[in-house]
């Protein structure tokens, strides 16, 4: 653990996940929006309209670096031009947050374009750690690991979703990113209670969430079946389980996740209007506590 890391520091609102074509939309009118977030693989070239708006809107809003392809649960070590190139994109954007997903999606030399889950066991997770600890390191900044959407159960797992991410934490000094829809998705897809998932979650180690639509299905014997998809609007039940997240931890920097079948930006807006009524409604319960106390 390197007390030396740059830590995040997003504020404590509504983002949304940036899309090029939202550009002039977000230069002419952003509210409610506080920060954005990008994908770190679309900015890692040397130029170009891409890292020629990235560096407009970084003067005004806070940035957030998501990384899809690191492969942090894989079993090889970790690409080391991938790496540098992620270096030098985080050494002059200077984000305010780092992030990756506890997923793999290498496997002999070929790269697989999913983010595939992984076994919780001891030795997977000394291999997590290990190669966090090598990220941090190369960074010089804490990053946050999110909680995958999950559609099966290893046989072989030996720790729960939250334990190992909680002994991931205690052993590298990350952080955490809380994918509220991730947690919805994987407990109707393994009959499971998100409520509980929460409560024993640790929170007091997220410094982001995140919020995205998902697709309806339905597995081989009829079971319900959830796909994190990325293309429509929050669910309901997503934002009841948000808004419980929220009254557990307090308010969290929130970004809305929208990847495919991009809607224009007024219903973005829309989405994270309502993520900042949830937030302001903590921030006077947690005002009303201090003033009681």
């Amino acid at each position: 653990m390197d007390s030396s890391l740059i830590h995040p520091s997003l504020p404590a609102a509504a983002g949304v996940g940036y899309k090029p074509q939202h550009f002039a939309d977000i230069r002419r009118n952003a509210a409610p929006i506080a920060w954005l977030e990008i994908h770190a693989e679309n900015y890692m070239g040397d130029g170009g309209r891409p890292l020629a708006q990235l560096r407009a809107l970084a003067q005004d809003f806070a940035i957030s670096v998501h990384g899809v392809g690191l492969s942090i649960g894989g079993d090889a070590p970790l690409d080391s031009d991938h790496l540098a190139r992620l270096k030098t994109l985080c050494d002059w954007l200077q984000p305010a947050s780092f992030s990756e997903h506890l997923a793999w999606s290498t496997h002999d030399g070929a790269f697989l374009n999913d983010l595939l889950p992984l076994p919780y066991t001891q030795a997977t997770l000394a291999r997590v750690c290990e190669h966090i600890d090598h990220l941090q390191t190369s960074l010089g900044r804490q990053m946050l690991l999110e909680n995958p959407s999950s559609y099966l159960a290893f046989a072989e797992t030996t720790l729960t979703e939250a334990d190992f991410l909680a002994q991931i934490v205690r052993r590298t000094g990350c952080g955490l990113l809380l994918d509220v829809n991730n947690v919805y998705i994987s407990s109707v897809n393994q009959a499971t209670d998100p409520y509980d998932y929460l409560h024993s979650f640790p929170l007091h180690a997220v410094g982001e969430i995140h919020l995205g639509g998902h697709e309806a299905d339905a597995g081989d014997h009829g079971a319900p079946l959830l796909i994190d998809s990325h293309s429509r609007a929050v669910a309901d039940a997503v934002w009841k389980l948000y808004t419980h997240t929220i009254h557990l931890a307090g308010a969290k920097p929130t970004l809305i996740e929208w990847d495919n079948d991009v809607p224009d930006w007024p219903v973005l807006q829309s989405e994270a209007t309502l993520v900042e009524q949830i937030l302001a409604a903590a921030r006077a319960e947690q005002s009303a506590k201090g003033a009681a106390a």
